[in-house]
């Protein structure tokens, strides 16, 4: 459990900001290489994910200490939960003073944060800076921008990012190459990865696809829905297809009849556990999620993205990662699952080596002093 000082005082607990399954895995290796430090530290979760499997359950099977706060924000549009997160962290930050506060990733929990620490005078450090798809059709690229330009420590965790963050003007010495902490997580829990175990208890085939789509380039529009069903069930036609559903494209893929496939199976959101054994055990994956395309480039599964872009570019350059679109997504998943194309993982991408908690943790501290 965080400590906390009483409310109202000054307090110079680093405070992280969580609130959507990719925050979590991120922040566990630096909340923990923190805790070996003594640092005293303050967890703020807003409730963006509240369901318990895409929430809770994550806090217990990373380790993470239970959080001091929950702002149970939940969902609504992107103005209207952004709005509750600034009201809720302004509360929160008001009566708890950090002296730092750790945002994570480019969900709206992270440029909620940034913008109420900013206009409060309290430090921001965003873990996961500098990455772009420029592409600002994507909700989650305006967040990564505005977060970047108001933090003032940058931890980036691939080379390139730093390339994008010099090119916007961002000082060099705010800029940190630290690596992946969803790698040092990946990493710290592989012999906890049991895919034959998931399959039994699932009763899931030997071969199997996984997929995983929520963006909503993807999901919001029903003509993008329906085709994309009917691209999956074209896949399921050749190999069986395990779609654990997010909850904001459940009701979508359902009106579509995704499921009505014999060979397409639909999970409830799984676990961080449940779900990279899923993962582990694939053929291959299907996905719009970065986080995924990270995972994969370490575990050597071929993963497909259903996008036009990436800002995680490094997962194709020394990964198994690539770029599809609805139309060829059949024809590349044939080419991969008949080993017609080459699997290869390059070099793992610099410092992704399960110490980038570690050397968050060391910048932070020095930083503070």
């Amino acid at each position: 459990m965080a400590t906390s000082a009483p409310p109202g005082s000054q307090d110079t607990a680093i405070a992280h900001v969580v609130g959507a399954r990719p925050n979590f895995v991120k922040a566990a290796p630096v909340v923990s290489a923190l805790r070996g430090r003594g640092a005293h530290q303050r967890v703020v979760h807003t409730g963006q994910h509240y369901d318990d499997r895409m929430s809770a359950v994550f806090f217990r099977d990373l380790g993470l200490p239970t959080p001091d706060v929950d702002l149970g924000v939940g969902s609504g549009s992107h103005a209207a939960q952004t709005a509750a997160l600034m009201v809720g962290l302004e509360r929160e930050f008001t009566e708890n003073t950090p002296g730092m506060v750790v945002v994570y990733g480019d969900v709206n929990s992270t440029v909620a944060a940034a913008l109420v620490a900013a206009k409060l005078g309290v430090p921001v450090a965003h873990v996961e800076a500098g990455l772009r798809s420029f592409d600002n059709t994507m909700p989650e690229e305006i967040n990564r921008r505005v977060t970047d330009r108001l933090s003032d420590l940058c931890f980036a965790t691939s080379p390139e990012a730093i390339g994008h963050l010099a090119a916007e003007g961002v000082s060099p010495d705010r800029v940190h190459l630290v690596g992946n902490p969803m790698i040092d997580t990946l990493l710290g829990n592989l012999d906890r990865f049991d895919a034959q175990a998931l399959r039994a208890r699932l009763d899931l085939p030997e071969r199997y696809v996984a997929a995983t789509l929520h963006r909503p380039a993807n999901v919001d529009d029903p003509d993008n829905v329906a085709r994309l069903t009917a691209r999956l069930h074209e896949v399921a036609d050749v190999a069986d297809v395990v779609m654990p559903v997010h909850p904001r494209g459940k009701a979508a893929f359902d009106r579509a009849g995704l499921g009505d496939h014999p060979r397409v199976r639909l999970l409830e959101p799984l676990g961080y556990l449940d779900f990279v054994a899923l993962t582990r055990g694939a053929a291959a994956v299907v996905t719009d999620s970065g986080g995924v395309q990270e995972e994969t480039t370490i575990l050597g599964v071929p993963c497909l993205t259903l996008r036009p872009n990436t800002e995680r570019p490094v997962t194709i350059t020394h990964g198994t990662n690539q770029l599809v679109t609805e139309s060829d997504l059949v024809a590349t998943l044939d080419k991969v699952l008949d080993g017609r194309v080459d699997e290869r993982i390059g070099d793992t991408p610099p410092l992704w080596d399960g110490r980038s908690g570690e050397r968050i943790a060391s910048v932070l501290t020095r930083w503070s002093r």
